[in-house]
């Protein structure tokens, strides 16, 4: 660990696909970075089973040992880790400074890779079958329910598009919504309804997942007649959004009204010359973990053509 007093080339914050690539980029420049994982290393691949998607694992790969071989590419590269949280930051003037466990730290130019948190129901059952059944990304994990019966928890654009995208594997699709109508844009739902696989339980909420090794179903209760009852499926998709871990950089960088995400101009940069983001902290669209890689590489990319500006 680097004295506190030290001025540091690139401070990482946050690790997963983005954080990890940048700090690989960033050691391979011989820019020394050091990298905070956060409170989750890894990211919310840390948590995810089996990763079919990735490119060079066609076979597969766990989602934990995904993230270790990236951090282990990173520490090849010269890239200090520290499994710490970053608690605070001031990008008001440079050096930069961020403090974490208690401690100052300040930099020349810092990366953003705080990712983004699915909202979730926030049941005890829930947690416990993550990945083993209870998933936020239907794209990530929808080819292991080929065949079977899924539900899908909510009502806007992101709950109906992993309904069809589910539609194209599963045997059938009920999406879970506790209004008597939907949030969607008129042409999501209609696509939707369209699709014979597709069906929808009205006016109802998820208060409970059943399974004890996985996923067996859900209990609901009828939000207008209290009635509760039990719907068998393998899998649960919650889709009632994300949120962009950005609560720590309000006020310091310029952040979308709406949710909160990080606002890039041209590339990684943000509104804070020297500043950088890259990940689902600023991407909405996509979150994969290869779009986070990408966007992991250009920041460092452009952090480092910043510095060599700076000299």
């Amino acid at each position: 660990m680097p004295e506190a007093t030290k001025t540091i080339n690139i401070i990482i914050i946050g690790s997963g696909p983005a954080g990890y690539t940048a700090g690989i980029y960033a050691g391979r420049a011989q820019l020394k970075p050091l990298l905070f994982t956060g409170e989750e290393p890894g990211g919310q691949l840390s948590w995810t089973t089996e990763v079919e998607n990735y490119p060079g694992f066609p076979d597969g790969v766990q989602g934990p040992e995904l993230m270790n071989k990236f951090r282990d590419q990173a520490e090849k590269f010269g890239a200090e880790i520290v499994d710490a949280k970053v608690e605070k930051v001031d990008f008001s003037a440079r050096p930069f400074k961020i403090w974490s466990s208690g401690k100052e730290y300040q930099s020349r130019a810092v990366i953003i890779v705080t990712g983004a948190s699915a909202n979730w129901l926030g049941l005890e059952n829930e947690k416990r079958l993550k990945g083993r059944g209870v998933s936020s990304c239907a794209t990530c994990d929808g080819f292991f329910f080929r065949g079977k019966d899924v539900v899908v928890v909510g009502g806007g654009d992101v709950a109906l598009e992993d309904a069809i995208t589910l539609a194209k594997v599963a045997k059938s699709v009920k999406i879970i919504h506790r209004r008597d109508c939907l949030r969607a844009s008129e042409f999501m739902q209609k696509r939707a309804r369209e699709n014979e696989k597709i069906s929808f339980v009205w006016n109802s909420e998820v208060i409970d997942v059943l399974g004890d090794q996985k996923v067996a179903g859900v209990r609901v209760k009828n939000n207008q007649t209290s009635e509760e009852t039990e719907i068998k499926c393998d899998g649960v998709f919650v889709a009632i959004g994300h949120h962009p871990n950005t609560e720590m950089f309000k006020g310091q960088i310029d952040l979308e009204d709406r949710f909160g995400y990080i606002v890039l101009h041209g590339g990684s940069r943000t509104s804070v010359e020297g500043v950088f983001a890259a990940g689902d902290v600023a991407d909405f669209k996509y979150r994969q973990a290869v779009t986070a890689a990408g966007m992991g590489c250009m920041a460092a990319l452009d952090a480092e053509k910043w510095l060599e500006s700076q000299n």
